[in-house]
């Protein structure tokens, strides 16, 4: 049986290297950032009414979780609101965004879809 050999391939004719990832404008790495820690204290707030309602054993969690998801919620509100108008976001993904703060931990599945559609890197690129 024969073998046929193939012919390299010039260099020329090689595929293109893969192009570099859009980066996440910084705006977009703050709000995640944001994001991520908003569902934290939501986490934080939930384990602490748990833990003060249903095992009735301590009021620190609720106290402590309270304040900083009160601080973090405020904060998400305005990074939200400087992000679609710094990454010209349409008034509709702004709108879902501040909702997504509402129930919680919707914060992160909300993080990463704008990631993946793009809305976190910087409109001029």
């Amino acid at each position: 049986m024969s073998t046929v050999s193939q012919p390299e391939t010039p260099a020329a004719e090689a595929p293109a290297p893969a192009t570099s990832p859009v980066r996440t404008s910084t705006v977009g790495r703050i709000f995640a950032a944001v994001a991520v820690a908003e569902a934290i204290t939501w986490a934080g707030l939930l384990i602490g009414m748990f833990l003060k309602y249903v095992t009735g054993t301590t009021e620190m969690g609720v106290w402590l979780f309270g304040r900083l998801h009160g601080g973090v919620f405020m904060l998400y509100v305005v990074v939200t609101l400087v992000a679609a108008w710094k990454l010209r976001w349409s008034w509709w993904v702004a709108l879902v965004a501040l909702a997504c703060a509402i129930p919680p931990l919707v914060t992160v599945p909300l993080e990463i879809w704008l990631r993946r559609s793009g809305r976190l890197t910087d409109p001029a690129r």
